[in-house]
């Protein structure tokens, strides 16, 4: 019986030889020498249908053969491949690295072994080579075409189209559908032609290494990826298949998941005849057996099965390849079998420590060569990039040139290459670590608590993907090496999470445009003197990191946008409840929007990927600045302005139709219960003129960080000039629009209130203060208009609203401290004409506040023409139209009046908007707060630190509405968790608390406490002084003076 025992073993890792990989050898040993002896010639069937001979001693083991195919290709990232082939009982099993091929392979002249994707990372973007990536395109195209990854119409359509940009380049329909009729990608792909085609449409310009990354963007989110299937049965007898992943044990049932096992679940794996046994940690919560039984057809697939998952389980879960076992004196239990070669960690730290060199590998089908880094060579005079892929790089995107070579040189005849021809594979020594053999394991964040300290577990992991949130030190630099071409490439989809090789130096190393450093996920824990090392492999400058941000914010906007034109255009055309004016009024307002800035960012990456020095724009002013990005954009964007204007009017137009019909009601209601629409709906309208005041914030510091006498600021100076100008003429729009955006945002939150929203109403302040009554201090919650001042409390039912109990207008009111004559700290009296109040806030600084917004707006009601009218209503009249009485929405009269005011009727409602944040943490924030929080908002990676936690776990965060939003990724439709800010203190570490790292700031209320680190120290200043606005509201006065510092 074989098994394996997840119990990491002590060792330390020793040195990297030439020619073994990473070594296991204990000091003074030396590695096996390569058999020398009779060769026999193995044929290698390639990912892209080529075949090759090999010649290999007979003798030699599976190793020898698979550098020399790894050697042959110049592929340096080769651990994730293996090669496959039938043994003599037609099983398909795996090259056993270690054990003789002769041994394995009995009859070679009559076998074909195929060269093949093994180990399928959980993100693509861990693949550092621009080859390792297109030979796993040529295995996803190879699934396809096979029927292993089943995807629906749509998504396959979407691969196809993908694969043909790489192969054929820009998209011409005649050329498109002959290229189909010769090649078929999938079955059935004769139905799925004009969707192809279209699809097609959408990629011109792209690069065949923006084609690979997309495809495999598309590829790793569907659930049959790299995904082989293992006939079984459970033990009812009923049929299954079983597979093996990067996240664990996975169980189908045709080709349906139904089960998954993770590796952190599973304490040993093993197999008895034709028994696969998992046997599981003890889990109280579970109600899965301690020990699980798999019935396989034979012992030689339930071994064979067993292997794929030992190796998958060390590949991905380990630190270092496990030591082999000692042989035993006289019997052995069990098989011998241990994975053999580097593990993920060990891959990705060659690749990031190795030295490269530019080389081309050519592309079956593809016109365009690609060039890539390879492990570093002793320097040699020729070993520069060849001069005509240098001049290749500039052609402009849509020119299309033939290949320095022609036509590919791997062509289907078989070519004989030795392994003394091929050399060995370059592996450097790796740092000797405290521990070998370690495990990788765990380190998960259930993210959905942000309230609650949450401990790392020891158990630290280094895959990214199914683990939600990862510990790591990294810095937030890196990007896939993509050939030169892909600089000068306008068209595509910007992918997104990408991993930048960190071993690229300013002046000879070259990047994709379609990254920038900030947006990376690294995969596995990371050393203080790495982070530094990358660090300071990128620009310091200010402008830079400048201009990341609006990189960064851009791409918040791009989500943000995707919520009115993409989820909740996609939920209108599902029910028929928005009338076609409306619709007419909102989408078409905002698609262009999207449209427009999909290619501005594009612009912004492709920028900062050439800024950060790797490519051949190394001298200081060509490609080191924004200012003409931001000014041709800046003027483009004058042209959508009619857009712009439109969208205080869909506004307004949405409001009046959810007023009168209750369909369209429920439905805003119910998108704005997604996830997706984690801010009110009505605040989305306003996103792009909200966008305008950031890009004159930004132009604003470029143009004080730039000298006068440089080019780009003559350029920062026009687009501030241009965007100036586009502001003043919103302005008036955009103060009307924020105050009727919170008003009716407020009217969510309210019940037993009818006429809240009416012509000439402004909203001044809300927050909670305690009413002095017979029963003594109660906390109500209080919200300040022009004109009137109301006091509520928190209802009691699932809609968490606030019930109305009493009004003060304001006209005629007057307003004294009285700590001295009730005895309460910072009480006020508040005396109106008809009633009079004792109130206290919760500190001097809230009594101050409030003191100055009331008497504020006692002046404003003073000057206007006299006495509010009666604002409370018992039974507000129903406006909605006849017709929305559905059959299941028949109520009486009394009934159907009493809805809107009935505490027992309102629908869930968001419990965690700001007037209820307010309540909470017993304090207020006021409509300059929400202004000034308009222009602060921000987005950027960051390290996360919990207090009594050891790793930093890496997030996408984005601070908007005084609130973090947090995310695994950029690219994440919605937010893991959110910590809103009101109340938190915002400070820096002390020496006591022992964070021995730069820019490290402290956000802590009551016994939460986070710690947050970013990058540089713009990152590190500009987070302080966004998240400083909403911690510690400024005074009205000084807000005021800020806001007016901009045009509004």
């Amino acid at each position: 019986m074989g098994e394996i025992e997840q119990k990491p073993t002590p060792g330390s890792r020793l040195g990297a030889p030439e020619n073994s990989g990473i070594s296991t050898l204990e000091h003074g040993q030396k590695p096996p020498p390569t058999p020398s002896g009779k060769l026999m010639s193995i044929k290698i069937q390639m990912l892209d249908d080529t075949q090759e001979a090999f010649e290999v001693p007979q003798r030699a083991p599976g190793k020898v053969l698979l550098d020399a195919v790894c050697n042959h290709l110049n592929l340096v990232e080769g651990d994730y491949f293996g090669l496959e082939f039938p043994d003599h009982k037609k099983i398909t099993v795996w090259l056993d690295l270690l054990k003789p091929i002769v041994k394995q392979i009995r009859r070679p002249k009559h076998v074909v072994v195929r060269f093949v994707v093994k180990f399928f990372p959980p993100d693509h973007t861990q693949l550092q080579e621009e080859l390792t990536r297109y030979l796993f395109a040529l295995q996803v195209k190879q699934d396809l075409a096979q029927g292993r990854l089943t995807c629906n119409d749509t998504s396959a359509a979407l691969l196809i189209s993908h694969i043909v940009q790489s192969e054929i380049g820009d998209f011409d329909e005649a050329s498109d559908r002959e290229h189909l009729a010769k090649n078929k990608y999938i079955p059935q792909q004769d139905a799925l032609e004009d969707k192809i085609v279209e699809f097609h449409h959408n990629h011109i310009g792209q690069t065949p290494a923006e084609s690979d990354f997309q495809l495999l963007e598309i590829a790793r989110k569907l659930e049959m990826y790299g995904i082989r299937l293992h006939p079984a049965k459970d033990r009812e007898g009923t049929k299954i298949n079983l597979a093996v992943a990067n996240t664990g044990i996975l169980v189908f049932q045709g080709f349906t998941k139904i089960n998954a096992f993770n590796w952190a679940k599973v304490r040993k794996l093993s197999f008895k005849r034709k028994r696969f046994l998992i046997k599981l940690r003890p889990d109280a919560n579970s109600s899965y057996q301690d020990t699980l039984e798999f019935l396989m057809a034979s012992r030689d697939f339930c071994k064979s099965f067993w292997k794929i998952c030992v190796e998958h389980h060390a590949f991905f879960r380990l630190f270092e390849e496990p030591k082999p076992k000692p042989k035993p004196v006289l019997f052995s239990r069990g098989s011998s079998f241990r994975f053999s070669g580097r593990t993920q960690k060990q891959v990705l730290d060659y690749v990031k420590e190795g030295g490269h060199k530019k080389v081309q590998f050519e592309r079956k089908h593809s016109k365009i060569h690609s060039i890539r880094s390879l492990a570093m060579q002793p320097t040699e005079p020729n070993s520069e990039v060849p001069k005509q892929a240098q001049q290749r790089a500039s052609l402009t995107p849509g020119e299309g040139a033939e290949s320095p070579g022609g036509k590919s040189c791997q062509q289907a005849k078989e070519r004989k290459v030795s392994t003394e021809e091929c050399g060995p594979r370059q592996s450097p020594a790796l740092q000797k670590s405290p521990a070998g053999n370690k495990r990788a394991d765990g380190a998960v964040e259930a993210a959905a608590a942000v309230e609650e300290e949450e401990e790392v577990a020891k158990d630290r992991t280094q895959q990214s993907k199914p683990q939600p949130l990862q510990p790591s030190t990294g810095s937030l630099t890196g990007s896939p090496h993509l050939s030169e071409l892909s600089i000068n490439s306008q068209g595509g989809a910007v992918p997104a999470n990408v991993i930048l090789s960190p071993n690229l130096s300013p002046d000879t190393k070259q990047a994709s445009p379609l990254v920038s450093p900030l947006l990376n996920d690294q995969p596995c824990p990371r050393t203080d003197d790495e982070e530094e090392g990358r660090r300071k492999r990128f620009p310091t400058d200010k402008a830079y990191f400048i201009a990341k941000e609006v990189s960064t914010t851009e791409r918040t906007y791009l989500k943000d946008l995707e919520v009115i034109t993409s989820w909740f255009q996609s939920t209108v055309s599902k029910e028929d409840s928005m009338p076609e004016t409306l619709k007419s009024l909102i989408f078409p307002n905002f698609e262009p929007l999207h449209k427009f800035h999909t290619n501005f960012l594009k612009e912004i990456e492709q920028r900062l990927a050439l800024w950060e020095g790797r490519s051949n724009a190394h001298i200081r002013g060509d490609y080191q600045r924004i200012g003409d990005v931001m000014l041709k954009n800046v003027q483009a964007m004058k042209q959508l302005a009619v857009h712009l204007w439109k969208h205080g009017e869909a506004l307004e137009a949405l409001e009046t139709g959810i007023r009168s019909s209750r369909r369209l009601e429920n439905l805003c209601r119910d998108f704005e219960l997604q996830k997706v629409c984690y801010l009110p709906l009505n605040t989305f309208l306003l996103r792009p003129l909200h966008r305008l005041m950031h890009y004159k914030q930004v132009l604003e510091r470029l143009c004080k960080d730039n000298p006068p006498n440089e080019a780009d600021f003559r350029d920062c100076r026009a687009a501030l000039a241009e965007i100036t100008e586009m502001v003043a003429q919103l302005h008036g729009t955009m103060i009307k629009m924020e105050n009727f955006q919170k008003l009716h945002e407020l009217k969510k939150d309210l019940i037993g209130v009818d006429n809240l929203v009416i012509p000439g109403r402004e909203f001044i302040r809300l927050g909670s203060l305690s009413k002095l009554s017979g029963k003594g201090l109660q906390q109500r919650m209080f919200f300040l208009f022009n004109d009137v001042l109301l006091y509520t409390s928190r209802g009691l039912t699932i809609s968490n609203q606030f019930k109305v109990h009493g009004q003060l207008p304001l006209y005629g009111m007057t307003i004294e401290k009285s700590e001295d004559e009730w005895g309460v700290p910072h009480c006020l009296t508040l005396r109106g004409q008809r009633q009079s109040i004792i109130v206290a806030a919760s500190s001097r600084s809230e009594m101050e506040k409030w003191v100055e917004d009331i008497q504020m707006a006692i002046d404003l009601a003073e000057k206007s023409s006299g006495p509010t009218p009666e604002f409370l209503a018992s039974s507000p009249p129903d406006n909605k139209s006849p017709d929305e009485a559905t059959v299941a929405d028949q109520e009486s009269e009394d009934d159907l009046s009493a809805s809107r005011t009935s505490l027992e009727r309102q629908a869930p409602h968001r419990g965690n908007t700001m007037v209820h944040v307010c309540w909470h943490r017993n304090t207020s924030v006021s409509m300059v707060d929400f202004s000034v929080a308009v222009e602060n908002q921000l987005s950027g990676n960051l390290l996360r630190k919990f207090k009594n936690s050891n790793g930093w776990q890496k997030l996408w965060v984005v601070f908007t509405n005084f609130c973090l939003f947090f995310y695994k990724s950029h690219q994440d439709n919605h937010p893991l968790a959110s910590l809103p800010l009101l109340g938190y203190s915002l400070t820096i570490p002390s020496e006591s608390e022992d964070i021995h790292k730069d820019y490290v700031f402290k956000l802590h209320f009551k016994s939460h406490v986070y710690y947050f680190r970013a990058e540089s120290e713009y990152t590190f200043e500009r987070w302080m002084e966004v998240i400083r606005s909403a911690t510690s509201a400024a005074s009205r006065a000084l807000s005021l003076s800020h806001k007016e510092s901009h045009v509004y």
